[in-house]
């Protein structure tokens, strides 16, 4: 098992599904298998328009060939175990790199960097994953928990501990929840996706809640396309069926509401749901759908 790192973009020639699968060609099978069972980190090429950097964290759980695709794999996601960071980490950060592990011995980008697929130092990782999960200090393991220790008891500590302790947060369902409401909130600026409103308390925290279209609970994932910024009223009312949106997100409205007009009365005048900034945020039209069919009162 070890750590690595998964080069991915949006508009992918491979059928890749970050939550779920990553396809990739023989050539990368060995470095693919080295990873099962542990955690990869994926990135997106500064060639890309508003390249996100290195992006998210997810869990390898098994290696298989493709059974649409005889010349190509698939490396299997374990279900839940992806995250998206907070806050995306770029390649370079005051003007070092953030992977220490593709400078060769002159300090220089080695050609590993062009690798689909490459290993990840756990330096690295942890510090990928610390930058990334900004603002959940809290949460996540010191790495300098060692020096902390009391004399006498430093000789015990191992960082490979330390490391782990790092990899063990990653499930908690506290930091989970934490992030995916930061991510969804920060692709939507802030405003409840139905009503509109962008409302701030007097803590300068948002009134807005992140909503999950399929809920963990039945195995959705904590990816920005299943989720949704609504405020408190809105989302008792979706996780209740009473609305839902169409897969060009129209807003509609459950036959079972007892005030309609008061519920449209809260519905942005454009009656569909106002997006995030960015296209590839934009919720799924299978999460949408498993709402409207297992949520929804039609």
């Amino acid at each position: 098992m070890g750590f690595g790192v998964f080069i991915h973009r949006a508009d992918s020639i491979y059928d890749d599904s970050p939550a779920t699968q990553y396809q990739f060609p023989h050539q990368y099978y060995s470095r693919v298998k080295s990873c099962v069972g542990d955690w990869i980190v994926y990135y997106e090429p500064t060639k890309v328009k508003n390249s996100r950097g290195y992006f998210a964290v997810a869990k390898v759980a098994d290696v298989t060939l493709d059974p649409t695709r005889s010349d190509m794999f698939l490396a299997l996601i374990e279900p839940g175990s992806y995250l998206p960071f907070a806050r995306p980490v770029p390649f370079v950060l005051d003007n070092e790199v953030v992977e220490a592990g593709l400078l060769n011995a002159v300090g220089r980008i080695s050609g590993r960097a062009q690798a689909a697929v490459r290993s990840l130092a756990p330096a690295d990782f942890n510090r990928i994953i610390d930058l990334g999960l900004v603002g959940q200090d809290d949460l996540l393991p010191r790495s300098d928990a060692i020096a902390s220790v009391p004399p006498g008891l430093a000789e015990e500590q191992a960082p490979f501990e330390v490391e782990r302790e790092r990899v063990r947060v990653l499930t908690s369902r506290i930091l989970r929840d934490s992030v995916f409401r930061r991510v969804v909130l920060n692709a939507y600026d802030s405003r409840c996706g139905i009503t509109g409103l962008k409302l701030i308390n007097g803590g300068g925290r948002a009134e807005v809640e992140a909503a999950h279209i399929r809920p963990v609970e039945a195995n959705g994932p904590d990816i920005i396309n299943n989720g949704l910024p609504l405020s408190g009223t809105v989302h008792w009312m979706f996780d209740r069926g009473l609305i839902a949106l169409a897969d060009d997100l129209e807003i509609v409205i459950s036959r079972q509401v007892n005030d309609r007009q008061g519920l449209e009365s809260l519905i942005n005048k454009s009656g569909r749901l106002i997006g995030p900034a960015e296209l590839r945020d934009r919720p799924h039209p299978a999460f949408l759908s498993w709402h409207r069919e297992n949520v929804f009162k039609h």
